[in-house]
């Protein structure tokens, strides 16, 4: 009986993108969770705590925009 040969075609299908991965939805921004916070205090970077303080605040304000718009469109589609 002849020995196998290795299938050529396995390198070739590793390389080969999905479809799914190519219809991935992109997420917006991450929020700064508190490890990404805590973080950067243990680190003690200065420029970097205030570049995390910033986008925290930026975050937080941006959903409580979002939170209004909702509630706004929840009560007109109560009516």
């Amino acid at each position: 009986m002849p020995a196998r040969k290795k299938a050529a075609s396995t390198k070739k299908a590793s390389t080969k993108k999905s479809s799914k991965a190519a219809a991935r939805v992109e997420t917006g921004p991450v929020p700064p969770y508190g490890e990404a916070i805590r973080g950067a205090m243990v680190r003690g970077d200065l420029q970097e705590m205030k570049n995390v303080a910033a986008s925290a605040r930026k975050w937080v304000s941006d959903a409580q925009t979002a939170l209004k718009q909702l509630d706004s469109a929840i009560k007109k589609a109560g009516k």
